[in-house]
This record gives C-alpha cells, sequence and structure tokens, in this order.
C-alpha cells in the first residue's frame, strides 16, 4: 500500500490494521472500489494510504503542532484507490478531515451490518451465528489447503483452488466471524476475550500474505481455542 510521504510513514501493524478496516475497498463512500484486484494471473492493488491531516506542515489539512507519531497513527489514515486519495488531497477544501473520518466510521458500520454483526441475547446465538462460517473454513482447509500434499508444485491446480478458496470464502468469513464476536463481547469470558485477539492478529497475517504485498515475518496460525468460542467448554470455565 504506497504512502509517498516518508515522514509519519505508518509502521507494519497500522498499515495491517488499515487494510483490515476497509475490507478491501476504498473507503470514499462514493467509490468503494476494490482495491486489490486479479490482472491476468497477478494480484494487484491500487490502494494508498492517505493522510487524514496532512504528513507534514505543508500538506492538505495541515496541523502544524502535530506531532510525527499522530501523523503516522490509525485514527489519521485513511486506505482509499488513487484517484480519490489525489482528489482529496487536490481539493483539501472539499474534503475536510471530519468528512474523511465519517468516511472510515460509516464504512465500518456498513461493513458491520453486511456482515450480520448484531447484538444476540444469548452465547448460544452467537455459537450458532459463527459456527457455520468456522466449518466452511475448516473443511476447505482439510480438502485444499497447504496440508494437502501440493507444496513441491506451487503452480499446481490445487494451489490455485486454494488460493482462490482463501480470497473468496475464507477471508470473508474469517471478516464475518470477527465483526459478530466483537459486537458481542459482552457474551466473551476472559480466555476467550484473548482467543479473540489471537484470531484477529491470525487475520491481518492471514490477509497481508495473501492480498498484500506487505513483508512477513513470522505467521500467527489460526488459534485452536476458536473451535469451542462461546461453547460452553473449557473456556467458559
Amino acid at each position: 500500500m504506497s504512502c509517498p510521504r516518508g515522514a509519519a510513514a505508518p509502521d507494519r501493524t497500522t498499515a495491517l490494521r488499515l487494510f483490515a478496516a476497509s475490507a478491501g475497498y476504498c473507503q470514499n463512500p462514493a467509490c468503494y472500489r476494490p482495491l486489490f484486484i486479479s490482472a491476468g494471473t497477478d494480484r494487484i492493488h491500487i490502494a494508498e494510504m492517505a493522510h487524514i491531516l496532512a504528513a507534514s506542515n505543508q500538506g492538505p489539512r495541515a496541523v502544524d503542532a502535530m506531532s510525527a507519531a499522530d501523523r503516522g497513527a490509525f485514527e489519521n489514515l485513511i486506505l482509499l484507490c488513487a484517484n480519490c486519495h489525489t482528489l482529496i488531497d487536490k481539493a483539501p477544501g472539499q474534503f475536510p478531515d471530519a468528512l474523511l473520518v465519517s468516511w472510515k466510521r460509516n464504512q465500518q458500520a456498513r461493513l458491520d451490518q453486511m456482515f450480520g454483526a448484531v447484538t444476540l441475547p444469548e452465547r448460544k446465538d452467537v455459537r450458532s451465528a459463527i459456527e457455520p462460517l468456522l466449518l466452511q473454513n475448516r473443511v476447505i482447509f482439510d480438502e485444499y489447503g497447504p496440508d494437502a500434499g501440493y507444496q513441491e508444485n506451487p503452480e499446481s491446480e490445487m494451489a490455485s483452488t486454494w488460493q482462490r478458496y482463501m480470497r473468496e470464502r475464507i477471508i470473508p468469513n474469517n471478516r464475518r466471524i470477527l465483526a459478530i464476536l466483537d459486537v458481542n463481547r459482552n457474551h466473551l469470558v476472559p480466555n476467550e476475550s484473548r482467543t479473540l485477539e489471537l484470531f484477529r492478529q491470525h487475520i491481518l497475517d492471514l490477509e497481508a500474505h495473501h492480498l498484500t504485498d506487505i513483508a512477513l515475518g513470522v505467521q500467527r496460525r489460526f488459534p485452536t481455542e476458536m473451535d469451542s468460542i462461546v461453547t460452553d467448554g473449557e473456556q467458559h470455565a
């Protein structure tokens, strides 16, 4: 994800959070263009990290007293396509900071609605909402995942199928599961809250690996405790 201004550049974690919050779409509600697209056999992105308040004192919507850390913070960044990034920076008077902040906030509400992230009355209802998604991901992983035996030939048809299912099923399912659990955190016990945060990190690493060109080191694996979250099993003890 391009950020042409070196000053106040976000760190890797912030960049991943920004992508996750966008769900892969330009955050301008008049655009919502997909930021990760296919070009033949290549998967490319047209995402750019834009500063809400400028990265420097000479930039659009600049605040002179703002620290470099605050300029590069998640709260001061928005993910846009290249066209929208150029637009907001060349016409800053038409795109004040309050408007850009509202774009992020309203997109999150829209995503929650799309993912069915509503408050549920009981733990069993939360489990019923996420269990089919967890099951589908598990079946896809077992049938097509890296353990299926094609590691020696990453160009094989099975490897291609795995990548397609990852982008079209597993990653969207993960986002739905996360949204449902986030809005129903009141039903989680302490151990489950930790499991949820491990799952969140797993999602960020998975998306960075499969959808972006962000360099990764060690990637967090799927936390097995997710298989029993919001049940009456040991995590509820």
